[in-house]
């Protein structure tokens, strides 16, 4: 009896565990599908003028044109495109009109590109504001004699190029460029809070078939 009562126990905590871990991911998914609405939302918005001072946490994403000038010293970041082209994303520095220092993305080029002149001068972009979360400790460092990094840190790339730690990731310039926009888009972020809540429920479901199965194992 006492063997029956033990397995009562742990077999009912071990589902309640299973199934409130597979009800929390859930919940998770519905979170992330709300935050990927709201980023979508700020990403199509109307463009605005750039904040005099933006913040990380409320203007992540905020849709902006800005007036000015490209100049030329530009940072190449390696990049593989989702079509598995290799080539670099060119951040240069952007002189706004009122005078502000900060960064732009342009877009990407090929890798036999690299060395190729960019149009600079004075433009018209529209874009989002963007801090990537990019690199780790695996990440190589930058490669200063060949111009190559290897993640988007604005904080590098500020102190590089003399600009405010602000990044602008262009969606189109105006006159155009030989360099493809890579515009902002939620691709990147996963979701796979379905996922994971599909192993919690098949976990609970096979520990309580293992809890019954020893349960008649132990009867009488």
């Amino acid at each position: 009896m006492r063997r029956v009562i033990f397995l009562l126990i742990i077999g009912g905590a071990g589902l309640a565990i299973l199934i409130g871990l597979g009800t929390w991911q859930l919940q998770r998914k519905a979170w992330k599908e709300d935050l990927l609405q709201t980023i979508e939302a700020s990403i199509a918005a109307a463009p605005a003028a750039l904040p005099q001072v933006p913040v990380k946490e409320q203007d992540r994403y905020r849709a902006v044109t800005v007036e000015g000038e490209i100049e030329g010293n530009a940072l190449h970041v390696f990049w593989v495109t989702k079509d598995a082209e290799t080539g670099y994303r060119v951040i240069a520095p952007f002189v706004t009109s009122d005078g502000r220092r900060v960064l732009l993305d342009r877009g990407f080029i090929p890798a036999a590109e690299k060395t190729t002149s960019l149009s600079i001068g004075q433009a018209t972009v529209t874009g989002n504001l963007l801090w990537p979360d990019e690199g780790d400790w695996t990440t190589p460092a930058p490669e200063v004699d060949t111009n190559i990094l290897y993640s988007r840190d604005v904080a590098y790339m500020a102190e590089r190029l003399n600009t405010e730690p602000v990044l602008i990731v262009a969606r189109s310039t105006a006159p155009e460029a030989a360099v493809i926009p890579q515009a902002v888009t939620t691709a990147g972020i996963p979701n796979n809070h379905l996922q994971y809540a599909i192993t919690w429920f098949s976990l609970a479901f096979i520990w309580a078939a293992m809890t019954v199965y020893f349960l008649r194992r132990s009867r009488p």
